[in-house]
């Protein structure tokens, strides 16, 4: 277990200084639990799922409690991108033959209506998180690369989805470098300040009457009668209904949830705020990026005109100097005119990973539901699971869910990733230099 780990169970675990933490609107006041109490539905962990969820069933009217082994946002909510991404990596084609068509054209809606999902959810209870609206790329780094995303274009254009290719020479205008060969603009997708968004969720539900208790990490949920026991090191929680959204920071309190998913890190760096003629050409019409690399490069500008370039491929938990280094390489390999800029945070976080590449949603006993396993496209997915998983505990039927419910699959040898994955990251980055 690494350190940062041992001090999230704790309950006393700060902040990364990252830019977000720095730009956000103030945290909502969240004590720790404190002896016993009881309610309609315990929501475990305080990041997009569990905060959708508990904001609502807030909205039904029912009695909330909301653990969080933090603060609101701490973990993977409040240190990603930014980047509000419509979609599945799986396309629409591939839902449907799985799925069939009826159940896969469910599907296929609901994921694809994700980030209009998440705007409105900001409009209806005024999130103040520096949201935009202007579209994301996905740029392709090879020809091969290429034709991928003109197939993963033409998918979603036949459902009526506002996509559209764009060659090198348009690639170049609206990026500002000649990097890449050509890609896709969606334009239902966009960006926003990730732990400002978090703790608006967190406000609003508050303000509807939720209960929100931040330090206090569960240690154990068990039976109790007809419903359920959430115990903390403070105290516990009684109630019929049990959601859990910890995602990749999920510990051992459920048998089996935490080997559902790989933690892998994701490390972002973000320079000082560009001048008014670099923000003129680059990135000149507000677009968020991520490429077709398998070791993914994803940047973007902030409402500040910070650049803000991340990256996976290593499986550590904490950024160091070769890690910012290689962000900052390929900031001045992208951009010649930012070599010289000044940084001023860097930071890192977990995305969860499965080996399917989908969102689960697990029905793991009668009455608790669990959500997790995002694979680097949570903003905008875990604000609608969050809604599913509120749905089920208000007593909506699991066949009117329009996602696959599925069982708790534990991933096979999960104990050895740490010495798996760095190998899959040395023969990524051969597979990304061939191609």
């Amino acid at each position: 277990m690494a350190d940062s780990d041992r001090i999230v169970l704790s309950g006393k675990a700060p902040l990364p200084r990252s830019l977000w933490a720095a730009t956000a609107r103030p945290p909502i006041p969240a004590l720790p639990l404190a002896g016993e109490t009881e309610a309609d539905v315990v929501v475990v962990g305080g990041g997009f799922t569990g905060l959708s969820a508990a904001l609502h069933l807030a909205e039904r009217g029912l009695k909330l409690v909301l653990l969080e082994a933090a603060e609101p946002g701490w973990g993977a909510s409040g240190r990603n991108g930014g980047q509000v991404i419509a979609g599945l990596k799986a396309m629409p084609a591939e839902i449907i033959a799985k799925h069939g068509r009826e159940r896969g054209k469910q599907i296929v809606d609901l994921v694809g209506g994700t980030a209009d999902f998440l705007f409105d959810l900001i409009r209806r209870h005024g999130i103040e998180c520096d949201a935009e609206r202007k579209g994301w790329v996905q740029a392709a780094h090879s020809d091969k690369a290429l034709a991928a995303v003109a197939g993963r274009v033409a998918d979603w254009q036949a459902h009526d989805a506002p996509v559209r290719m764009v060659d090198r020479a348009e690639m170049a205008r609206i990026l500002g470098t000649g990097d890449y060969v050509g890609g896709m603009v969606d334009a239902r997708d966009g960006a926003l300040n990730p732990l400002g968004y978090a703790r608006g969720l967190a406000d609003a539900a508050q303000r509807l009457g939720a209960r929100i208790h931040g330090g206090s990490p569960v240690t154990r949920v068990t039976q109790r009668g007809a419903g359920w026991q959430v115990t903390t090191a403070a105290g516990s929680v009684t109630a019929p209904k049990v959601l859990i959204g910890t995602n990749a920071y999920t510990t051992d309190f459920w048998p089996g949830l935490a080997a559902s998913v790989v933690p892998v890190s994701s490390f972002q760096v973000a320079t000082a705020p560009l001048t008014d003629n670099l923000r003129r050409t680059i990135l000149p019409e507000g677009h968020v990026l991520s490429d077709t690399r398998r070791l993914l490069r994803y940047f973007r500008l902030d409402a500040q005109g910070r650049m803000v370039m991340g990256g996976r491929g290593t499986f550590k938990n904490d950024i160091d100097s070769g890690d910012t280094a290689r962000l900052r390489r390929w900031v001045g390999e992208l951009f010649p005119a930012l070599s010289d800029i000044a940084y001023e945070y860097h930071w890192s976080g977990n995305v969860a990973v499965n080996l399917d590449h989908w969102p689960h949603l697990h029905a793991l006993a009668p009455g608790v539901w669990a959500a997790l396993g995002y694979n680097g496209r949570g903003v905008a997915m875990a604000s609608r699971m969050g809604a599913l998983l509120a749905d089920l505990a208000a007593g909506v039927p699991a066949a009117k869910i329009a996602f696959p419910i599925t069982p708790l699959r534990p991933i096979p040898f999960h104990g050895m990733r740490r010495a798996v994955l760095p190998v899959m990251t040395a023969w990524y980055g051969v597979l990304d230099r061939l191609q």
